[in-house]
């Protein structure tokens, strides 16, 4: 990527002294979820931490066995069963009074779809689980396939016109398990993104992290455009950064412009949105009735609108 790691900060003494993804791993140039890895070994810093990872591209990206390419101790499950072995291994920790702070690492198909009943109900137990999801909006490691967490619009393997459904809103519906933190993350904006890392390492109980992670492959968009992709993003408005405290408080971290052309741009710097021909216009109602919704639930006002171009 053009864009420096971590908008350019240094790696210090304070930070894990080894990689949690090593070099030599088989994710794609331009993969979000690579990105996230290094955020997180500085989060991570000198906690003892344990990673989970179900079917997705974390659990290839590995490599081959007998190496790996991840610098902590991996459990690699099935779909389905992620955070049931993620309690199993948070259990252990605290049978041998353990700092250990285990993360479950799960692409959208593992935590929407496929892997959604076993999270669910670690949530409702409010295990000592850190889960972070890496979104990227498709199946991306079984050929790009719609998952729930795939935009409308977007064309996939199997929906050749552009997926006709709206993507499943997964931040309400962690809020409603009302776990003591759900938050979700910008890669564009690495200070907050630090700062809710080391947040949700630090607390307790049941942790949700949800974080628009680019695809090149799936998104059909150029590597180094990755971090722009999810900056116009949040800008637009399509994707809230906000943070719920036990499912009751809600803040919205950073405030968009909502603005149409970073819309547009962001639709244009894809190719899988060619075929449907989705326009800013096509999204815009939804969105700002996504924010209006956020308004209410943060205690914020609705400003008026104006013109299109944002408010």
């Amino acid at each position: 990527m053009n864009e420096p790691q971590l908008c350019g900060m240094a790696l210090t003494a304070l930070d894990r002294p080894s990689p949690l993804l090593r070099p030599g791993n088989t994710n794609c140039g331009g993969c979000g979820m690579s990105n996230l890895f290094q955020m997180m070994r500085r989060a991570v810093a000198d906690r003892p931490a344990q990673l989970v990872i179900p079917a997705c591209c974390g659990a290839v990206a590995a490599g081959a066995f007998p190496q790996s390419a991840y610098g902590a101790p991996t459990l690699l499950t099935t779909f389905a069963s992620a955070s049931a072995a993620a309690t199993g291994a948070a259990c252990v920790a605290q049978l041998n009074s353990e700092e250990t702070r285990v993360i479950c690492l799960a692409g959208d198909g593992g935590t929407y779809d496929i892997g959604f009943a076993s999270m669910s109900a670690a949530a409702e137990r409010n295990e000592d689980i850190l889960y972070i999801c890496y979104d990227n909006e498709i199946y991306g490691n079984t050929g790009g396939q719609r998952s729930s967490a795939t935009p409308a619009g977007a064309v996939t393997t199997n929906t050749q016109e552009g997926k006709p459904e709206q993507k499943k809103d997964i931040m309400a519906i962690m809020a409603a398990h009302r776990i003591p933190y759900a938050a979700s993350l910008s890669l564009a904006h690495a200070d907050d993104t630090m700062r809710k890392l080391r947040l949700a390492l630090d607390l307790r109980g049941f942790r949700f992290l949800h974080v628009l992670s680019p695809c090149p492959t799936g998104w059909k968009s150029e590597p180094a455009l990755g971090m722009e992709l999810v900056r116009l993003a949040v800008r637009s408005g399509l994707f809230p950064v906000i943070e719920v405290f036990d499912g009751k408080r809600h803040l919205v971290n950073i405030e968009p412009d909502f603005s149409d052309e970073a819309l547009e741009m962001y639709l244009s710097l894809q190719r899988r949105f060619q075929r449907s021909r989705l326009k800013a216009a096509d999204l815009r109602p939804a969105i700002d009735r996504h924010w209006q919704n956020l308004r209410v639930l943060s205690g914020r006002i609705v400003p008026a609108r104006r013109d299109g171009q944002g408010r």
